[in-house]
């Protein structure tokens, strides 16, 4: 690409996602935090039916809730990975090529998790594959320090570099 239309799509490109990609990518975080703090509830609810008893209201209730946030989590990521292919994305931040690699590393795992999560625990769980029960449960630290990595991140661009990056992900100014 000649360094004409590089300046041409950086300046066609947005300073900010889109509302609906910052609405989704806040929505998806909350589940996601929702799965992470109570998502071992679908082991109680497993162990119950395994057993042949009856579970309780709050044994059903947190099961079938991991269960239907895992679906909303594939169904949300489907449609913000939808939107990251036809809207345009601010330009990345001025960084070294390695911090550069990083961060799309970074978002590139975040969405194979998005996806390979959900996908996994369906499986598990509708399928009795129990490999799948394993990957799925191996994938519980990836996001953890995924997670960690990238709010470290956000927060060392606020106050170390301070520059405006967190903004790109904000409703702030809308």
């Amino acid at each position: 690409m000649s360094e004409i239309s590089d300046r041409a799509g950086i300046a066609d490109a947005p300073a900010a996602y889109s509302t609906s990609q910052v609405l989704l990518h806040w929505i998806i975080a909350a589940l996601i935090i929702f799965q992470l703090v109570f998502g071992e509830s679908i082991k109680d609810y497993g162990h119950t039916l395994r057993d042949g008893e009856v579970p309780s209201t709050l044994v059903w209730l947190m099961g079938n809730l991991h269960i239907w946030v895992g679906v909303a989590v594939l169904a949300l990521t489907l449609a913000r990975l939808a939107l990251r292919l036809t809207c345009a994305a601010p330009p990345a931040p001025a960084l070294a090529a390695p911090l550069l690699l990083a961060m799309r590393a970074t978002y590139a795992l975040f969405y194979a998790l998005l996806l390979a999560a959900p996908v996994t625990g369906l499986v598990a769980w509708y399928g009795g594959v129990h490999i799948s029960g394993e990957i799925h449960e191996i994938l519980k630290p990836v996001f953890i320090v995924l997670i960690t990595l990238h709010v470290l991140a956000a927060l060392w661009h606020r106050f170390v570099l301070k520059d405006d990056v967190m903004s790109r992900m904000s409703f702030a100014g809308r």
